[in-house]
């Protein structure tokens, strides 16, 4: 039987020696998504921009929300909000389909010789893209309201590496368990609702009480959420410290989780 390397020189190269069957993958994701409606892939323009509406008249015009108790700004707490959205739909939307990966391509598995292991590379390439589009939706909106964004946003790669990194562990763990216990994908769902409150994303950690403020420094969505709403509307560089120790933290759950994929998928043909 083929031994699969689980080191993470492994995880690199795979990713550089499959690059153009990921980018040929991703393209086929994104118009897939979108083949067959009347306005195609801007849909993806059209989903953000809508999003983006609706926070801003529900928390501005109906609540009267403001993230910052002296700012008088109506759609302040909407693009604050819809910053925080962007990198939590980034991560749910991989996490939601890593149990169900395996199983929706079972041809890879059984048919062709397939680098299983790009799979997750394909479904984070395919969030990025939308995470992009409604980036690009956020600073245009930020552009017309309140003129030139803060330059600290050309960081915002930087930010959401250790994010990507967090996603691909995930993912490829999530990806291995899915093939054998079917339940991870019903309990998966759940967690990623609770997550969504439990994180700052509809409301500042300085609103929890504080001796339950430390709870959200378990949530590892928190850093990436905080560092990227301040970059993108505040303006202020994030804390470097903070950032490589997020950035430790990610490298190693993305090191396991290749790892854990690599010993398990051997068992996939015969499970399915």
């Amino acid at each position: 039987m083929r031994a699969f390397s689980s080191s993470p020189k492994q995880m690199i190269l795979s990713l550089y020696q499959n690059r153009g069957l990921i980018k040929a993958l991703i393209e086929r994701e994104v118009v897939g998504r979108y083949r067959g409606s009347f306005f195609g892939i801007l849909w993806s323009f059209f989903n953000p921009i809508f999003m983006l509406a609706v926070y801003t008249f529900v928390f501005s015009f109906v609540f009267k929300a403001r993230w910052n108790s002296g700012s008088d700004s109506k759609t302040e707490f909407a693009l604050v909000l819809f910053a925080g959205l962007i990198m939590f739909n980034l991560f749910s939307e991989c996490i939601s389909k890593a149990p169900s990966l395996i199983l929706a391509n079972a041809n890879y598995v059984k048919k062709v010789v397939f680098p299983l292991e790009i799979l997750p590379w394909v479904a984070l390439g395919s969030a990025l893209f939308h995470a992009a589009i409604s980036i690009i939706v956020w600073v245009s909106v930020y552009a017309v309201l309140f003129g030139v964004p803060h330059l600290s946003i050309l960081l915002l790669p930087m930010v959401m590496l250790p994010l990507a990194l967090l996603i691909l562990g995930l993912t490829w763990a999530l990806a291995s368990l899915g093939v054998y216990l079917r339940d991870v994908s019903q309990f998966i769902g759940i967690v990623i609702t609770v997550l969504m409150f439990l994180s700052p994303i509809f409301y500042p950690v300085e609103a929890l009480p504080e001796q339950y403020r430390h709870l959200l420094n378990f949530n590892p969505l928190t850093p990436v959420i905080e560092m990227a709403r301040s970059i993108m509307f505040w303006g202020q560089v994030p804390n470097m410290t903070n950032w490589l120790i997020y950035l430790l933290g990610s490298t190693a759950v993305a090191c396991l989780g290749f790892a854990w994929f690599q010993k398990t998928r051997k068992g996939f043909g015969d499970v399915l």
